[in-house]
């Protein structure tokens, strides 16, 4: 019943947050770069660093948070993580690294996970990210840009978003 009314307060949370989003700098060129991963199917970070250098964004310039359900028992070296007990059952965010990652104002967010995840997707609403980028089967309202490319086929993945990206005038 907690579990039905947490959802619940999430998509409320994640309404409001589409209705106050700022798009008066939509249009800025890519300097710095933010993913949000969901770590049940995607891993390799160091493999997004390399996406960021293939956009030619520097790894200083970038950030990436991710997603676990459960916390695990053993100690992360990980900060900018988030797990469901992170949200309250309100759709409040209390973890102070997500607060952090969400104020900064990335000229990209990119919501690199498959479909729609309800955690994920508040973070996406609660970002001040000046453009935000989904993959395919991503909630078409928080996004900017949607890549029907599944995920797992990064290459292919980087490829067309940089063909967009030079596109709309981004890429410099």
């Amino acid at each position: 019943m907690f579990k039905n009314l947490k959802r619940k307060s999430i998509r409320k949370q994640i309404e409001k947050n589409l209705h106050k989003r700022d798009l008066t700098n939509v249009n800025s060129s890519l300097k710095t770069l933010g993913f949000l991963v969901n770590e049940m199917e995607f891993q390799d970070f160091e493999n997004l660093y390399d996406f960021a250098d293939f956009l030619g964004i520097q790894r200083k310039d970038v950030r990436v948070f991710s997603f676990v359900e459960f916390q695990k028992k053993a100690p992360s070296l990980r900060q900018n993580q988030l797990n469901n007990k992170d949200v309250s059952w309100g759709g409040v965010i209390s973890n102070q690294n997500a607060q952090e990652f969400l104020e900064r104002e990335f000229d990209i967010l990119i919501g690199y996970y498959k479909g729609s995840h309800e955690f994920l997707d508040l973070l996406v609403s609660e970002s001040h990210a000046k453009f935000k980028v989904g993959a395919t089967g991503a909630d078409q309202r928080l996004f900017d840009l949607i890549i029907e490319i599944d995920i797992d086929k990064t290459t292919a993945f980087k490829t067309e978003l940089k063909k967009y990206l030079t596109v709309l005038n981004k890429l410099k």
